[in-house]
């Protein structure tokens, strides 16, 4: 199971007019040294993440085909794709069911309660709300979708880098943080279409892409970052470890500490609440796991801003 470029093209026509443009802003600060960067703002997409691309094209692609069942759609989430399947399916008026681990940020659970779905939380990890939810379709006959590993969801992600190389259409290089490995395999897909190198970034202590490609197959993975909410797959999909082993693709890994640093810098320096998964692609850079070289033309998608911004503001004294 995996993708093709034509299935990214597809989906960006599904999605057209249904998600927000992709905007991209200078980083002209010195962050990325002699290097030419951009941040892809993708956190000002509906629900707060890239999910809703992937979403819309899943749920829209089911009703064209008249696949989707009375019972509605479900899926297992820990909170990002919960969230873009909730809002995609209340654009179709379907029901979605959400199972979500209890470790869940509230903040990710009430925003789901509020965009009509029906929330089920279970387990303290991905993989324990992924099982409940297989249940539940078993029993309900929903329709089963997933957080990442469906080419219709990463199809629909791949749509960012489409609208990356219109607006940047020199970018050399782009970064991206991988959980499951959905939006980076989207990412790589349309990137090796444009002849633009991907990095995909992931927490040292949440790898399993990383540690995919140095076992040689998907094999499962710990799970114990400060990004595992929305990180922290137990286990890539194939379509990533494929795409992982492409000349076009390198794969590498950053400390909890660098992506803290890498967060606040965001808040401290441009007003930016993203969550830690967000920051996770900038810390490649900002903590010299990846440097870029001088006149390289740089992107790193920040992908989610689902988070309490709570923590970026303890300290800190705001003047009014």
């Amino acid at each position: 199971m995996t993708i093709a470029f034509n299935d990214v093209r597809a989906a960006a026509d599904r999605i057209a007019g249904h998600t927000r443009p992709l905007v991209v802003a200078p980083m002209d600060d010195g962050a990325f040294g002699a290097a030419e960067g951009w941040l892809a703002l993708e956190f000002m997409q509906h629900t707060g993440s890239f999910k809703a691309r992937g979403a819309f094209n899943f749920v829209s692609s089911h009703m064209e085909a008249g696949l989707m069942p009375d019972a509605g759609v479900v899926i297992a989430s820990g909170g990002n794709a919960g969230l873009a399947c909730a809002w995609a399916a209340a654009r179709h008026s379907v029901q979605a069911t959400v199972f979500v681990p209890e470790t869940a940020p509230a903040v990710k659970v009430d925003k789901l309660r509020r965009l009509g779905a029906t929330v089920r939380q279970v387990g303290t990890e991905y993989a324990q709300a992924l099982d409940a939810s297989q249940k539940y379709a078993a029993e309900s006959g929903a329709l089963e979708s997933h957080a990442y590993d469906h080419p219709l969801i990463a199809a629909g992600a791949g749509t960012v880098m489409e609208e990356l190389v219109r607006a940047r259409p020199g970018v050399d290089t782009v970064l991206v943080a991988v959980g499951g490995g959905g939006l980076f395999t989207g990412i790589a897909v349309s990137a090796r279409e444009h002849g633009v190198r991907v990095v995909a970034v992931e927490p040292e202590r949440c790898c399993a892409l990383h540690s995919a490609l140095e076992a040689g197959a998907v094999v499962d993975v710990p799970v114990d970052s400060v990004a595992a909410d929305s990180l922290g797959a137990r286990r890539t999909c194939e379509m990533a470890l494929e795409w992982a082993g492409q000349d076009h693709v390198r794969s590498v890994l950053v400390p909890d500490e660098a992506i803290v640093s890498a967060r606040k810098a965001l808040w401290d320096d441009r007003r930016l609440a993203v969550e830690h998964a967000a920051a996770t692609a900038l810390a490649a850079v900002t903590s010299g796991v990846y440097t870029p070289a001088p006149g390289e033309r740089v992107a790193v998608i920040l992908c989610g801003a689902n988070t309490d911004p709570g923590d970026l503001t303890r300290g800190t004294r705001l003047v009014s």
